[in-house]
């Protein structure tokens, strides 16, 4: 009845029947795999590994005399929880405690500015231009790109509000537009480095405190019988 060991220090397993039981009764319910199944025993093992990390972190925390506010869960976007994984990530949005460690842990992590400027290559294009154009019967927003070459030339060249007509077509430039310059990345930057920092601590203090038990393995251990994920 051992959920696992923290610093040689037996957890009850009281907790992880807790929040089981409080699954199976909630308004997911129906979702949730088979009692007895080798999904369901998946699934224990996966709530057992977020239930260890919330303890992992409560006693980092008191450690290190952080405060830890209770409040609401929080809520990370799609792309912060893939970064995580979905351990931590459920860790973290359910506990104060691991949000706490969190703080503490990527307080100092800051996108190099070579990052910055790697990520600016890979990701700055030239300002796009759109024109705004009026035909005799309406008008649209177009890259000049797109337009026929020769409207395009006699459109850039005409007096501003002048019509002009190509061949069928018949327009005039009312203005010319320019994409807003993309925001700066160093937010989301530091936020994914902030991340993959925690994922790297996380791992080295649970290599170091955690003992997990006989049938509350990881559930991405290959070693454990229902690990049924193969290449």
């Amino acid at each position: 009845m051992t959920l696992g060991l923290l610093d040689g220090r037996p957890l009850p397993r009281t907790a992880l029947d807790q929040r089981l039981a409080a699954l199976r009764s909630g308004p997911r319910a129906t979702a949730l795999p088979q009692p007895g199944s080798s999904e369901d025993r998946q699934l224990t093992r996966w709530v057992a590994q977020v239930l260890l990390t919330e303890a992992l972190c409560e006693a980092v925390a008191a450690e290190r005399g952080l405060p830890v506010t209770a409040s609401g869960p929080a809520r990370l976007d799609q792309r912060a929880a893939v970064e995580l994984g979905s351990i931590t990530a459920a860790a973290y949005e359910g506990s104060a405690a691991v949000r706490a460690v969190y703080r503490a842990v990527t307080a100092g992590v800051e996108p190099s500015p070579a990052d910055i400027a790697h990520y600016r290559s890979l990701t700055t294009r030239p300002p796009a231009t759109r024109w705004r154009l009026a035909l005799p019967d309406g008008g649209f927003e177009a890259d000049p790109a797109t337009l026929p070459t020769a409207l395009a030339e006699a459109l850039r060249t005409a007096p501003p509000g002048q019509w002009v007509t190509v061949c069928p077509w018949t327009a005039v430039l009312l203005a010319t537009l320019t994409a807003p310059r993309s925001a700066d990345p160093a937010p989301a930057l530091r936020e994914a480095a902030r991340r993959a920092a925690f994922v790297r601590w996380l791992d080295g203090a649970r290599a170091q405190r955690l003992t997990l038990v006989e049938g509350l393995e990881h559930p991405g251990d290959p070693a454990q019988p229902d690990n049924h994920h193969r290449h």
